[in-house]
């Protein structure tokens, strides 16, 4: 009864939360939306400073109702005034709480890729586009062999709708395994990581191709649930959740992965897959290191 009671006073309260600063972000995407040159970048910054300010109340909400501990590992050589490219795990939709208590005001408010359709989503579409997410419109192989004269077009497009980013600094979100993992996923892909899925290098490869110049940072980051179950948001809500941690690498861009035709040039290609492969073996370890790190003190 009382992490049900727990679970319910936490919804109700993230609710309202959302409900009072959706509007507010919204006036002032609409005013964005009429406006251009450096009065739509202060308007921009308004967006944003709702959202981050939606975002630290969400944190105060749990912080009050449920007993989570955050540990956050690697946030010491954070800069709200640099461009990142956050490569993460991906397992559940704690995920993006994880996310929040992470980089929430000591990174730019954080954006994911998404599809250009998703702009007409009631509500949420005007949001995304007033927080200057970056809306793609991406071309499937079988589109491609057909329509030959349209290969780069959805380069172009992403790099156009990215061309803000080049006045303020921002951090994209990219979950490479384009899923959430589950056992069952992992076993049908038969997956050689203990802990992971495939990781799809397509995904960072298309951000790098589009913005690559304007970043400045890989951050590797690992999102870890000490206990034997991935938790499932109503886990988080109801404080069943003791502790998530979340481990940070900084890494360099390397010029080499920034440069070249992922599509069409079959060598960069090859390398950039080798890369998230060993970024994804070095991950898959760290992950069991630190679980193993945890065990001691949760038999205690």
């Amino acid at each position: 009864m009382r992490r049900l009671l727990t679970g319910l006073v936490a919804s109700l309260l993230l609710l309202l939360n959302t409900l009072f600063w959706i509007i507010p972000l919204l006036v002032f995407g609409l005013i964005k939306l009429a406006l251009r040159g450096r009065w739509r970048d202060h308007a921009s910054r308004a967006v944003i400073w709702c959202a981050e300010t939606w975002a630290e109340v969400d944190k105060l909400i749990f912080a009050l109702c449920t007993p989570t501990e955050w540990d956050i590992r690697g946030i010491e050589h954070l800069h709200t005034d640099r461009s990142y490219l956050i490569v993460c795990n991906h397992q559940s939709w704690v995920d993006i709480p994880a996310l929040i208590q992470a980089f929430n005001r000591r990174t730019p408010f954080f954006k994911f890729f998404l599809k250009k359709e998703l702009i007409w989503v009631p509500f949420l579409g005007l949001a995304w586009w007033a927080l200057d997410y970056p809306f793609m419109k991406r071309y499937t192989k079988a589109f491609l062999d057909k329509h030959p004269e349209r290969k780069g077009e959805d380069l172009k497009i992403t790099k156009a709708a990215c061309a803000l980013f080049k006045r303020q600094p921002v951090t994209i979100v990219n979950y490479l395994e384009g899923t959430r993992f589950t056992q069952a996923k992992h076993d049908q892909q038969q997956s050689p990581y203990r802990y992971l899925l495939k990781p799809k290098a397509g995904g960072v490869a298309f951000v790098l191709a589009a913005m690559g110049e304007q970043l400045d940072t890989v951050l590797d980051v690992t999102v870890v649930y000490p206990g034997r179950r991935i938790p499932g948001f109503w886990n988080l809500l109801n404080g069943s959740v003791t502790k998530v941690i979340v481990d940070i690498r900084a890494l360099p861009i390397e010029r080499a992965l920034v440069e070249g035709d992922y599509e069409n040039d079959p060598l960069f290609r090859q390398q950039v897959q080798g890369w998230v492969n060993g970024l994804w073996a070095d991950k898959d370890k760290r992950i069991e290191t630190l679980k193993d790190q945890y065990q001691p003190a949760s038999r205690k």
